[in-house]
Formats: structure tokens, C-alpha cells, sequence
């Protein structure tokens, strides 16, 4: 294993485990899933829920092209709860730049100002569109709000949460497009995923901010983030998925994005007990880096083989050029994935 390097207080990544990739670049569900029934839910109405709920036949026919010909059984996942209105999944592709405004080394999102940064995304939206024009592109900023740090700090826990001011900063950058969504995203530690989101509650209460949660550095055995690969059981998933379950039906919110970032199997432990809920959409997203037969290999392995309800995969602008071909995967290719994913991230 190569070990992260450091870059001041930043934890800055890990490299590849062979056959499997690292998901951070320079920072760092199986069939009969527990489901909630549609009539459940006892969430109150949102603006959205007053238009009337969603199309569930169109919802039924967009995952079933979502399964791209997949002749498992796997995809669609069974047995899974249609989502509450205003749901943005699968309705749209969510298509985001990832990062971190204190260091221009942790992603596309902190390593351009922010009108050039924006020029570059709605280059890739454009893509998307192009290539899939049945599909809507959700535009979305994906920020790293707790990060995995190589010194201990005051509370001894190795990571650095970021001022409110600087995620007020990305929530100003996502404004300059309208109708864009931000996603905050936590690297624990050595701290846990319970003391964490207490943080970032009150952004989690904003209609328009989702959730993601990077196993990589969730060091539960105590070591130091950056020597290992780290883990969340099913039972942690299926925690954080009922707190915003809880935030959705307190102040009305349409569904929460749950993004769980995933390169390894041990990163995910027991997906087949991940519960789904009407009020969150899970997204399994392939978070590695390298080659494309290997992301190939990895998506195929990890995401694929372990059904949970959407998935998603990352595209690094500088990692994945590391090893010929290299280049980045196009979205013509991701086209072709089983399933295709509906959340794409670049670094």
C-alpha cells in the first residue's frame, strides 16, 4: 500500500490496494432489502407533495432502462419504496465537481475560482446531455465538510471540520447557478458518524443540501486515516439514512441524497441489510481511481454485485491518467455500465 501524503493538517489520499483503488485523488444491495412501504410514511406534505406524488410508472420504466439489459436479477433492485415527491432520483443525473475550498489538490471544487470552476462543469453537463438527452442533468457542488486529517488536533480525533463560513462560501458558489444542490460530505476518523452530523445539521435542514459519507476514513479500529482503509457497517448507513429521514419529516423537505462513497468490499459491510426509505435515496457511488478496465473491474465487483438502489462513479481529472490508456472514462462509456449511474462525480 502507498501511504497518503500530508499537505499541511490535510489528510490527502491513499493510493491503490491491487485490484483496488483509492477514491480520494490527492485528499485523502444484494436482492431482498428491508423496505419501507410507500404508505408508511408519515412525513407532511412538502411543496412538492402538493402537486400531487410522483409518477410511479415513469419512475418504474426509468430504473428499468437504468438496469441496461441486466439479465442477473440484481437491477432493478426489488422490493425497493417509491420516494417521497420532489424526489430528484431518477428523474435527473445528478452531475457534480468535488472538493474542498482550502486546498486546490483535493478536487475540481476549491482548485479553480469559482467562475472558471463553473465553466468546466457546465462543460461536462453538456456532455451529459448530449449523450443522454432523456435525461435532465441536476448540476451539484460536492463538498468535503469534515476532512481526514494527519495530525490529531484538540480533540485528538484527526480530523478538521470546516467554519460554517467556508460551507456558507460553497453554498454563495452553488447560487451563481440556479437550482443548483450541494452535498456535504464527511470524512469521520477517528470520530463517528454520530458526532458528526450534529455539525452540519442545520445545512442538512436546506432543501436543496445532501448528504455523502466517505468509509475510506471512518477508522473504527483506531488507526490513523491514511494507513488503512477504513468502514461503515449496514447498521451505520441505515443510522445516518433514519436522521435524515427524521430531518425530512420535520421541516418538510423533499428527499435527502445519501451518497456512500465505496472502492473496496470491506468499505461496505452487510449491504444487504441497508434499509430504503421513501424520505432518502441511496447511491452507491465507485470512488476509485485508475484505468478504465480497472474502475471497470471495480464498479463491477463492488457496486454491481452488491445491489443497494442507485449507484453513481467518479471520474478523477489527474489520478485517472496515471496508467495507460490514460484518460478519463467518457460518458459514451459509463453508458454502457449495468447499471447506468445516475450520480457522477468529478475530482
Amino acid at each position: 500500500m502507498k501511504l497518503s501524503h500530508l499537505a499541511g493538517m490535510l489528510l490527502v489520499g491513499m493510493a491503490s490496494i491491487g485490484v483496488f483503488i483509492s477514491c480520494t485523488s490527492d485528499i485523502k444491495k444484494a436482492n431482498g432489502q428491508t423496505k419501507d412501504a410507500p404508505g408508511d410514511s408519515t412525513a407532511t406534505e412538502t411543496k412538492e407533495d402538493l402537486r400531487g406524488p410522483i409518477d410511479t410508472a415513469k419512475y418504474d420504466a426509468i430504473m428499468a432502462k437504468l438496469a441496461n439489459g441486466d439479465t442477473t436479477g440484481k437491477w432493478p433492485v426489488k422490493k425497493q419504496p417509491y420516494p417521497l415527491a420532489g424526489a430528484i432520483l431518477p428523474f435527473k443525473r445528478i452531475v457534480v465537481y468535488y472538493g474542498n475550498l482550502h486546498s486546490k489538490k483535493m478536487g475540481a471544487l476549491g482548485e479553480y475560482a469559482p467562475k472558471e470552476m463553473w465553466k468546466r462543469l457546465d462543460a461536462e453537463v453538456k456532455h451529459w446531455e448530449k449523450v443522454d438527452p432523456t435525461t435532465p442533468v441536476q448540476p451539484g457542488l460536492h463538498y468535503i465538510a469534515a476532512v481526514a486529517s494527519g495530525t490529531p488536533g484538540r480533540d485528538g480525533k484527526y480530523i478538521n471540520r470546516m467554519a460554517n463560513s467556508q460551507i456558507d462560501s460553497v453554498l454563495s458558489i452553488a447560487k451563481m447557478r440556479p437550482n443548483t444542490i450541494v452535498f456535504l460530505d464527511l470524512q469521520v476518523a477517528l470520530s463517528n458518524i454520530k458526532a458528526e452530523l450534529p455539525h452540519i445539521e442545520k445545512y442538512l435542514q436546506l432543501p436543496f443540501v445532501h448528504l455523502g459519507i466517505d468509509p475510506e476514513f471512518s477508522m473504527k479500529d483506531g488507526s490513523l486515516p491514511g494507513k488503512k482503509i477504513g468502514t461503515y457497517d449496514a447498521a451505520d448507513i441505515n443510522y445516518v439514512s433514519q436522521y435524515l429521514t427524521n430531518l425530512v419529516k420535520k421541516y418538510n423537505l423533499p428527499p435527502k441524497v445519501f451518497v456512500v462513497h465505496r472502492f473496496t468490499k470491506k468499505m461496505v459491510t452487510n449491504s444487504q441489510n441497508i434499509k430504503l426509505r421513501p424520505e432518502v435515496q441511496i447511491v452507491m457511488h465507485m470512488d476509485g481511481w485508475g484505468e478504465p478496465e480497472l474502475k471497470k473491474g471495480t464498479y463491477r465487483h463492488f457496486i454491481f454485485s452488491e445491489p443497494v438502489q442507485f449507484t453513481g462513479f467518479k471520474l478523477f481529472y489527474k489520478n485517472d491518467l496515471k496508467k495507460d490508456p490514460k484518460r478519463l472514462m467518457t460518458p459514451e462509456e459509463l453508458m454502457k455500465l449495468k447499471p447506468v449511474p445516475v450520480y457522477i462525480q468529478y475530482q
